[in-house]
């Protein structure tokens, strides 16, 4: 009995390791209007199996062209170096519903700018989880060299 019983509690922890998967929770302290479920907003690793990230609807080269032209800070400043980054909530349906900078440049109107560009790149296919589309985290990491920028 105990031999069967150590065997099968084996086979159990085997299985159990063997079907884990890294799951990330964001944990949402405030309001978001929009969420779908502030319990369950997920930062997905695509290498994993069963989770898919969150796709923006343009590539993110065409993100780059946005920025690049339509960032008024960074015509004004063509010698301009910084980075930072911006993180974004993408809700189950696919809209923007967070879209803020997590690590600020230096100028305060720079990354309203930039969240502005983020903010109107139109729907998202929402991130999924074992097939289940589910709230998701985004983070862009970019940096800006003579008044360029480009992602890290």
């Amino acid at each position: 009995m105990r031999k069967t019983l150590l065997v099968l509690s084996t086979v159990l922890l085997f299985g159990l390791t063997a079907s884990a998967q890294f799951v990330a929770k964001m944990e949402v302290k405030e309001e978001i209007p929009g969420i779908c479920d502030k319990n369950e907003v997920y930062v997905l690793f695509p290498m994993f199996d069963g989770q898919k990230e969150a796709v923006c609807p343009v590539t993110n080269e065409v993100i780059l062209k946005r920025l690049n032209s339509e960032v008024q800070f960074l015509k004004d400043n063509p010698k301009y170096k910084d980075k930072g980054m911006i993180g974004l909530v993408i809700n189950c349906k696919g809209e923007v519903v967070k879209c803020e900078m997590d690590n600020k440049t230096q100028s305060s109107e720079l990354d309203k700018q930039i969240e502005t560009v983020f903010n109107s790149l139109g729907e998202w296919k929402p991130a999924k989880l074992n097939g289940k589309e589910v709230d998701s985290s985004l983070l862009f990491s970019f940096k800006i060299k003579k008044g360029v920028i480009s992602f890290d």
